[in-house]
């Protein structure tokens, strides 16, 4: 599943359950699967940072290569 389709999912589960209109079993069955839903976007959100690079510039100013996302170093 994609993230979108994951996180409209999720929308429709939340709306859902702020009606309020839902039966107090199916209110814990849509909660256990908006839970399942969370869990899979972040699990996609986090890789998707892994792969995100920023451009570290050299000397001259070009761009000498790239440095994970996350490196604090300079």
């Amino acid at each position: 599943m994609s993230f979108e389709d994951a996180l409209r999912a999720l929308e429709d589960v939340v709306g859902r359950l702020e009606s309020g209109e839902v039966p107090l079993d199916d209110s814990i069955t849509l909660y256990e699967r908006g839970e399942q839903l969370r869990k899979h976007c972040q699990t996609r959100l986090d890789a998707a940072q892994l792969r995100i690079e920023r451009i570290v510039a050299g000397p001259d100013g070009n761009a000498g290569g790239t440095r994970p996302f996350d490196d604090t170093e300079r």
